[in-house]
């Protein structure tokens, strides 16, 4: 049977059977297709049969519909085919291919009596953890020879080093992992790890490791052999440093006690980002039998080796944390630029009401000085909004939840709207469920994000009265407001109607975005994003709907939290709700 198999979105997993000569795709409960996608239609698109095969077909959604990425208005689906809507991603399967299950009725498990002689057992691997497969610690065979040996010690470090590189974003992990492997691979006495300080143009020490022998003493880096590994871009290996021709009986090296060391460059794709040293140890003053060698041309070739795997994670993590701090930078550059804009007209506002004052109480017009005040009054009440929804939206919080009646607080709403409405020339209609019950519900959090969806409401209606868009009827322009309990659901919604302007399809998916106005001057792009912020802070979220020149519907949803019984020795009152601007 034909099918969409939903891989990706909020009813991921979920399988549906396609029935009948058309099928129904979208966000409403009659739907055959159902998706809990805020992105979806209502009625997105339908799946239309003809001549066995299934044409997909939009219904003039918001968001559109593609196939296989491509916006489309019609298409012949093939099996295989991807379908997206809104942020939910399909596969169509055809009827006339095997399902899953049919494709598992076709597995048989036959005995070795049935097919004799067909097949026998050449070896065998246990389960062992994919990094111990080639590790130094899985079992050594006697007749593994020396070269067999070193290449199954190499195998395993680089592999612990791609492993390392790959699985660490914080660079000091990273390297304290690659000295460890190095120690368990090779008898050093002494290594560490130096990144190039581009701005101070000097190697900086950023991991150090020793063995026990020598652990407590202080690590002197010849600079001798630093500056021959940066200079010629290779690695260098000396048995016997003080015998070393290279370094000319060096004295740092010398009076350092350094019998062995090897120093490999880190090479990454743009250059060199730092040096990886280790050497054997012997104290100055301290005549010793000389010890066989510890190092060789094998350790040199694996060090430079992993000298570059680890250049390589360093470079692709600077380059991630430069990203990561362009953004932000880039992210407060426009807060400060947007904010500023909003805060510069307010006072604007503010100095124009505060000279009508200062004229009026020069001329004595009282009425002057009235106009101004109610300027400024207006202008604080920006300011006042503008700040509540800044600390609002700038840190994650979790919501005060206390018992409260969720008609109060949208009574609480209307009553502040009314005279917005009243003076933009709007009316404001309220309608609450009756059988709204106690919530547990953060009130004053919740009055905030309804008050910016019923001021939007009023806006978008004045915009489209004052002709700024195509007027489609008589009938005055108007908010209608209502609660409504779905005990059935355990949902409570709070929905807001308008018939003002209403948002065009490419607006509608960046109304939520920061900074994102349709307002121009007057917004500051920041209730939206608060008001679904908040409704996601409880749980739910918010639905729109809009038809440009006919209005728009927000419904706010989420889950009724049912108040617990008061205590009968509560003190009176403290149920009340209060709400702090």
């Amino acid at each position: 049977m034909p099918s969409l198999f939903v891989i990706q979105g909020r009813d991921q997993g979920k399988r549906f059977e396609l029935q009948g000569s058309c099928v129904r795709v979208g966000r409403e409960k009659g739907n055959t297709v159902q998706l809990h996608d805020t992105e979806v239609s209502r009625f997105h698109a339908e799946l239309r049969e003809q001549g066995g095969r299934y044409e997909l077909v939009d219904l003039g959604s918001s968001n559109g519909t593609y196939v296989n990425s491509q916006l489309i208005d019609h298409h012949l689906l093939n099996s295989g085919d991807r379908v997206q809507v809104g942020r939910t991603l399909m596969i169509f399967t055809a009827g006339d291919e095997l399902t899953s299950h049919e494709r598992v009725d076709s597995i048989s498990i036959v005995g070795q009596e049935q097919h004799p002689g067909g097949s026998r057992i050449v070896s065998t691997l246990g389960q062992q953890p994919g990094e111990r497969i080639f590790g130094i610690h899985s079992e050594r065979s006697e007749s593994d020879s020396p070269w067999l040996a070193r290449a199954r010690s190499n195998l395993d470090v680089m592999y612990h080093t791609a492993l390392a590189a790959s699985h660490t974003l914080d660079i000091d992990q990273l390297l304290q992992r690659i000295m460890e492997l190095i120690f368990e691979w090779v008898e050093a006495d002494r290594g560490c790890v130096m990144l190039l300080d581009r701005d101070l143009d000097q190697l900086v020490p950023k991991v150090r490791r020793d063995r026990k022998s020598t652990a407590g003493e202080s690590i002197e880096i010849s600079r001798t052999i630093l500056d021959y590994v940066l200079q010629h871009n290779e690695g260098v290996l000396t048995s016997d440093a003080s015998d070393d021709e290279r370094w000319d009986s060096a004295a740092s090296i010398v009076r350092m006690g350094i019998r062995e060391a090897i120093c490999v460059p880190m090479q990454g794709r743009y250059g060199v980002v730092g040096v990886i040293y280790i050497d054997t140890y012997t104290a100055p003053g301290r005549f010793i039998q000389r010890p066989a060698n510890r190092f060789s041309a094998e350790h040199l070739k694996l060090m430079v080796a992993i000298g570059h795997q680890a250049a390589l994670a360093i470079e692709d993590t600077s380059y991630y944390s430069a990203m990561v701090q362009a953004e932000r930078l880039a992210a407060i550059g426009q807060t400060i630029a947007t904010l500023s804009h909003h805060i510069k007209n307010i006072l604007q506002g503010i100095r124009g009401g505060s000279y009508l004052i200062e004229e009026g109480l020069k001329s004595g017009e009282f009425d002057v000085v009235s106009k101004g005040w109610a300027i400024v009054d207006k202008n604080q009440d920006k300011i006042s909004n503008l700040v509540m929804d800044m600390l609002t939206f700038s840190k994650e919080r979790e919501p005060e939840m206390v018992p409260a009646d969720l008609n109060e607080v949208v009574t609480d709403v209307i009553e502040l709207a009314q005279t917005r409405a009243a003076d933009a020339g709007v009316k404001l209609v309220w309608t609450p469920d009756a059988q709204m019950p106690l919530l547990t519900f953060d009130p004053d959090a919740l009055h905030r994000a309804v008050l910016n969806i019923v001021t939007n409401a009023v806006d978008a209606c004045e915009k489209a009265e004052s002709g700024l868009v195509e007027p489609r009827q008589v009938e005055p322009r108007q908010v209608t407001v209502r609660t409504e309990y779905a005990a059935a659901q355990q949902l409570v919604r709070i929905i807001v109607e308008d018939n003002g302007e209403g948002i065009a399809p490419e607006d509608l998916a960046r109304i939520f975005s920061v900074f994102e106005s349709r307002k121009g001057s007057r917004g500051t792009g920041l209730g939206l994003p608060v008001s679904q912020k908040i409704m996601h802070e409880h749980e739910g979220d918010i639905v729109v709907d809009s038809t440009p020149g006919q209005g728009s519907r927000f419904c706010m949803s989420m889950p009724a939290i049912l108040a617990q019984p008061a205590d009968p020795d509560a003190a009176p009152g403290a149920a009340q709700t209060r709400y702090g601007l």
